[in-house]
């Protein structure tokens, strides 16, 4: 896979030209194996799933805004010559596509909303703990208490952590900084673009009541509450979430070179 903007990332080239590319934003202390595989080969469509700078295997350090984060995205499309994207992101990456959308919206064509919100509050032990090595495995166990929905299998659950888990702590630290930090309720009916808003019904660390925040006021936003799903519900439900981007995508109004 290619670097761009000192960013790896995951390409999968199945886009019509009639149909709009997707960019995949991960969430805190993720990489592009966040999003599974049904949701990075989205069928027929054009996905790049970058890592963000310090995750995975890209360059770097973490930072400590969204607007940073956000600056960094618009860069590498700009690298990789990448005008405009549906940018869907979880948790995290949802703060970015939607800091995009207010600050850079000549790149957005739609957003895919997923187990996010206008504010994204960290309790203050997780931020502590997530600072020093020592104490990282205590924010791990708290996300294996709170990140997943009932009944999803442990494998899947042992595996998504240990990939955080591999994230440098100076990284994870500064991702929740940056998320304690954001706050975008004040400028949410500036947004135009079409969005998709993806949550869980048992997500404990961004409730339904966020999303229905967001669908309230953006002025072109569909709420879609999966049952019994976590806030890793692209993992936990990755083909319900598949087909749900993918309908979403495949109704935006898009001409390519405008």
């Amino acid at each position: 896979m290619p670097h761009a903007a000192h960013l790896y990332y995951f390409e999968h080239r199945a886009g019509s030209a009639d149909l709009p590319p997707v960019v995949l934003l991960h969430g805190a202390g993720g990489n592009y194996l966040s999003w599974p595989t049904q949701i990075r080969r989205l069928d027929g469509l054009h996905v790049y799933a970058p890592d963000l700078p310090g995750h995975g295997k890209s360059d770097g350090r973490g930072l400590q805004t969204i607007d940073d984060y956000a600056d960094h995205i618009r860069a590498w499309m700009d690298v990789i010559q990448l005008p405009r994207a549906v940018l869907v992101g979880h948790s995290m990456g949802g703060a970015i596509a939607l800091s995009l959308a207010v600050q850079h919206p000549q790149y957005v064509v739609g957003l895919g909303l997923m187990a996010t919100g206008a504010q994204l509050k960290v309790a203050d032990a997780i931020l502590d703990n997530a600072s020093r090595a020592e104490t990282l495995p205590l924010v791990i166990d708290a996300l294996e208490k709170w990140a997943f929905g009932p009944g999803v299998p442990a494998s899947l659950v042992k595996t998504a952590l240990r990939r955080i888990a591999e994230t440098r702590p100076s990284v994870l630290h500064s991702d929740f900084v940056a998320c304690n930090n954001y706050n975008l309720t004040n400028h949410l009916s500036a947004i135009r673009v079409p969005a998709l808003v993806l949550c869980g019904e048992a997500d404990r660390m961004t409730p339904t009541r966020l999303s229905q925040y967001l669908a309230d006021r953006l002025p072109a936003a569909e709420l879609h509450i999966l049952p019994q799903a976590g806030h890793m519900l692209m993992l936990e439900y990755p083909d319900q979430v598949a087909a749900a981007l993918h309908a979403f995508v495949g109704r935006l109004p898009f001409r390519p070179g405008l």
